[in-house]
């Protein structure tokens, strides 16, 4: 809050951008959506000093402007005048009014005529009180706080120390909510757009929390890999109090029918039948663009465990999640020989004969 002259209540109501008859809904509506407009977090060096003002403004506003409602209340409640605390304040000879303190509703004025404070305090019916409400621990383990807007009006200060853990919370986020987001090979390697349908949990109008389905549009970088995170920010689930959390998909990669990713690299198995890779073999097969491509081996023979290495024809190669202009990983072709099950006496003797001088 700040120290000294006090600024005009109309500003408050302009800060906020809300009418000067607003309701607290209304109110707690333009205060929330505010603070994560404005909230120094999201905005970069150069212009967080404004958001730093901006934000402090806000919640000095929203204070004020709750505290005007609760000395409504308790000034309703005692049958006295209706008119806002700020009128009140800086009038001078208010019997020990202590409404500038802060939470007016906080501190229940002796009465006049003799009345001691036991008597006052059995004149104000107590704003009802609503105790602290803990959500399910099954978040992470953290139970959220919520407190009501006048809780523990008669408590010196309570009010004010609730108000104070309500905003202190308000700025924080709710947990990341995560799922998983299944890829083909073809999709990595290329890029792509995916319309991602999931269940987030929303803070319905009377505070409660509600199931939604929506759908965001997650967009896949070329290269990416297994294990990469894809952040929507405050598309995951609502807490009161709480900012909204972020939605976190984790990139999976669908099993491939030909080819194996290993790093940046791809990697394709191919049998060869024993007489070819002895006398000759021609290969081809489709890369993941859908180009044909094309390998022979005329004048040499292939090996078990033989790798043709197929420069640049593997994976774009990321790095800090944005593509390397024109860098790929490599296409790993390895070569399984398929031995024959059976040989007839014939065949042995025949290949005896011709390979007795390949040694």
């Amino acid at each position: 809050m700040m120290m000294g002259k006090k600024p005009p209540p109309e500003l408050y109501y302009e800060t906020l951008h809300v009418a000067k008859d607003a309701s607290q809904q209304v109110v707690r509506a333009a205060y929330k959506s505010l603070v994560r407009q404005w909230h120094p977090d999201k905005h970069p060096p150069e212009s967080r000093p404004e958001a730093e003002a901006r934000f402090k403004a806000i919640n000095e506003a929203y204070e004020a402007l709750l505290d005007q409602q609760e000395n409504r209340a308790v000034l309703a409640a005692r049958g006295s005048s209706s008119r806002p605390a700020w009128e009140d304040h800086g009038r001078g000879g208010g019997g020990g009014e202590d409404v500038a303190a802060g939470v007016a509703g906080a501190r229940i004025r002796p009465a006049r005529g003799g009345e001691n404070e036991a008597g006052a305090a059995r004149a104000a019916p107590p704003c009802p009180s609503t105790p602290p409400r803990e959500e399910p621990a099954s978040r992470k383990g953290k139970a959220v706080t919520v407190y009501s807007a006048c809780g523990n009006v008669g408590g010196g200060g309570g009010g004010r120390r609730a108000l104070a853990e309500f905003s202190s919370h308000v700025v924080r986020k709710a947990p990341p909510l995560e799922r998983r987001l299944e890829c083909t090979l073809e999709e990595l390697c290329f890029g792509c757009s995916k319309d991602v349908r999931y269940t987030r949990d929303v803070v319905t109008k009377n505070g409660l929390i509600a199931k939604k389905e929506v759908t965001r549009t997650v967009r896949v970088k070329p290269g990416m890999r297994k294990g990469a995170r894809v952040t929507l920010e405050g598309a995951g689930d609502e807490r009161p109090g709480f900012l909204a959390g972020d939605a976190v998909f984790v990139v999976s990669e669908k099993k491939h029918e030909r080819f194996k990713r290993r790093g940046d690299d791809l990697v394709l198995r191919a049998r060869v039948p024993l007489v070819s890779a002895l006398t000759g073999w021609r290969l081809s097969f489709r890369l993941l663009g859908g180009d044909r491509f094309r390998c022979e081996f005329r004048d040499e023979v292939i090996s078990p465990g033989h790798v043709k290495v197929v420069r640049g024809g593997g994976m774009p190669v990321a790095a800090g999640g944005e593509e390397k202009s024109g860098a790929r990983g490599d296409l790993l072709v390895k070569f399984d020989v398929v031995f024959p099950d059976n040989l007839t006496d014939e065949q042995r003797k025949g290949l005896a004969e011709i390979l007795r001088g390949c040694a």
